[in-house]
């Protein structure tokens, strides 16, 4: 039996939808970020030594990070479900690309943006209004123009063929999904990228997405 460690609000929510496309039996264990710090549990820690979600276990065996158990899962699991596709092929290429994309290149931006967003209320009263000049500049000069770049980018290879890897859906855009979804709730995703916006609406009327909403429970993207 496959057990997905699932902490709220986080991108183990991707990895419940992909086992539902995939039509795998699983059960999920509950983990809820701290109130004040919003990190995960220590409890995750007796998982995966860096305590952090999301993490699968499949008998004696033990995946984390979210590229790295799409893979797996596929590998085993997904042979003939078309969420990956032929090897050789150039749309195997696109899809490889955009599956490590979504963690290492979107991801860390948002990640930023979220950072600097949050520091003047993280620091001092006292130097909370330097705090906000800075992390307000970083975030004009530095944050927002790199993230209508990929904005630009994204929306311009979801224009060739409506999907990131080609013209049917794959387990590259399971991936992308929460970086589109950060983008839309907190990195300017709006209509002047309607290739994105037309993405978000076909994932989320998709029935594998709705039923992982069902076992996997309410799911924020933090702010």
């Amino acid at each position: 039996m496959i057990t997905v460690h699932h902490l709220n609000n986080s991108r183990s929510q991707r990895v419940l939808w992909l086992l539902e496309e995939l039509g795998l039996e699983y059960e999920i264990r509950f983990y809820q970020r701290d109130p004040k710090t919003m990190l995960a549990p220590k409890e995750l820690m007796a998982v995966h030594p860096l305590g952090k979600s999301p993490v699968i276990t499949d008998g004696e065996t033990t995946v984390a990070e979210s590229g790295a158990i799409v893979e797996y899962l596929l590998e085993r699991y997904g042979a003939a479900s078309g969420l990956l596709p032929a090897a050789g092929t150039p749309q195997r290429l696109r899809y490889r690309y955009w599956l490590h994309y979504a963690e290492g290149s979107a991801m860390p931006l948002l990640l930023l943006q979220l950072i600097f967003g949050r520091l003047p209320k993280a620091v001092p009263a006292l130097i909370r209004p330097v705090a906000k000049l800075i992390a307000g500049g970083f975030r004009s000069r530095f944050i927002a123009p790199q993230l209508e770049r990929h904005l630009r980018y994204m929306e311009q290879e979801l224009g060739r063929d409506g999907w990131f890897a080609g013209g049917t859906f794959t387990a590259a855009d399971i991936q992308m999904s929460f970086p589109v979804e950060g983008l839309r709730s907190r990195g300017g995703l709006d209509g002047r990228y309607p290739h994105l916006l037309k993405y978000l609406e076909a994932i989320h009327a998709r029935p594998a997405y709705g039923r992982a909403l069902e076992r996997g429970g309410p799911y924020e993207l933090l702010r």
